[in-house]
């Protein structure tokens, strides 16, 4: 065995399953192993890495500010962090920001503004407040999220669970309006589900929401931690069906792969309900990961990072769509969140996994049927071609 897996698998809590490759090095599309075999990363660190590995742009932006001035805290003010929540908010149309560091973090962040905002803005009594989320949801890991989580292992052992969360079929907009009563504060969506296994609802789903939420006095609030940033080809994945959530949640690629950055964005009304003392985060805004947000938010639009998004997007679904072999069931996706299922008692997406990660092509199941392509957005598409290539060889040994 490896001694740098080895030495992991002795000292780190066994709460991933790696697959057995030790990355030493990045650029771009590529990264290197400890032995200098170089693979294309399918994976983005789950769509952190959407500038590519170690953009220089974003590398020269973390090393001023590193040199400059890095962390000291939301006790004092600091003049990296403003920029940044400017330009975040005149991207997306949202009114104000608050910066934490994890999307999970984000994510709670967006609860706890939801449920302040239904007991001091919509009237709901204290403590009874219900924010609706949907089945085969995944928004992060704490003891809160797990809890709304339709997974069993998400929940397994982590009891007691937290209440006041109440779970709808993704997709199905009737369900949502069924469920709706003058206690609930928000409704909660990814819109696509990324963990779930690159699950896209039915085409103006996301719109149907929308209005339901508005006609109801109850906030949307869409997690795009995964799909913004032009995962999907859109800035947002929202912007495909044209809707301004009434909350926000971004992270992941918003750090530029460097450092972890969140934001929860929300009108000023919503926002509104937080005073000094109610949230925080020592890290959340410091100058250093503002630096960096700020510069990727830039580098999206001024390298056409969004566009290509799209143009790759819709080339690589169409070339996995002509492999045809017998072990997919499904391909699925948009913009660079691609999600290829298969039949569960064919293949293993696993075992899918392993065999590219030996030609050089490197990424991860997910719920054991699904493999997904989510690689950095410059990908060309010689580079695309070349996966295709290597898909298809695994395929074919695999089918026998």
């Amino acid at each position: 065995m490896n001694s740098n897996i080895e030495l992991e698998s002795r000292y780190c809590a066994h709460n991933y399953h790696p697959l057995p490759v030790v990355l030493v090095r990045g650029e771009g599309v590529y990264v290197w192993d400890d032995q200098g075999k170089r693979y294309l990363d399918m994976m983005s660190a789950y769509s952190a890495v959407s500038h590519g590995h170690c953009h220089p742009r974003l590398v020269n932006a973390l090393s001023k500010q590193a040199g400059q001035l890095a962390i000291v805290s939301r006790a004092f003010y600091t003049d990296k962090l403003a920029p940044f929540l400017e330009k975040a908010c005149q991207m997306t149309g949202q009114e104000m920001a608050l910066p934490m560091n994890t999307g999970a973090e984000a994510v709670e962040t967006a609860l706890k503004a939801a449920r302040k905002w239904a007991y001091k803005v919509k009237g709901v009594a204290d403590d009874q407040a219900e924010i609706i989320v949907c089945d085969g949801n995944f928004h992060g890991r704490t003891i809160s999220i797990v809890s709304f989580s339709s997974e069993q292992q998400y929940r397994d052992g982590f009891g007691p669970l937290t209440p006041g969360f109440k779970t709808v079929p993704f997709g199905d907009a009737d369900a949502l309006e069924a469920v709706i009563n003058p206690n609930t504060a928000a409704f909660l969506v990814e819109p696509i589900q990324g963990e779930g296994g690159i699950v896209v609802p039915p085409p103006g789903y996301l719109k149907r929401v929308a209005k339901i939420c508005s006609d109801n006095n109850v906030l949307l609030l869409c997690d795009e931690i995964q799909t913004g940033l032009g995962r999907t080809g859109t800035l947002l994945a929202s912007d495909h069906d044209a809707v301004k959530p009434d909350g926000l949640i971004l992270g992941k690629a918003l750090g530029g792969g460097l450092m972890p950055v969140s934001l929860f964005l929300s009108s000023r009304e919503v926002m509104d309900v937080f005073q000094p003392g109610d949230h925080g985060s020592t890290f959340g805004g410091n100058p250093l990961s503002s630096a960096v947000a700020l510069e990727g938010l830039n580098i999206l639009e001024e390298e056409g990072l969004i566009d290509a998004s799209r143009e790759m997007g819709d080339y690589f679904i169409s070339s996995l769509i002509e492999l045809q072999s017998s072990l997919i069931k499904e391909v699925r996706g948009r913009g660079l969140l691609i999600g290829v299922e298969f039949h569960a008692n064919k293949v293993a997406a696993r075992t899918v996994c392993e065999q590219l990660m030996d030609r050089g092509i490197l990424s991860k199941e997910t719920h054991d049927t699904v493999v997904r392509f989510a690689p950095p957005l410059m990908i060309t598409r010689d580079q695309v071609d070349e996966v295709i290539n290597q898909l298809s060889q695994v395929l074919a040994g695999l089918a026998g």
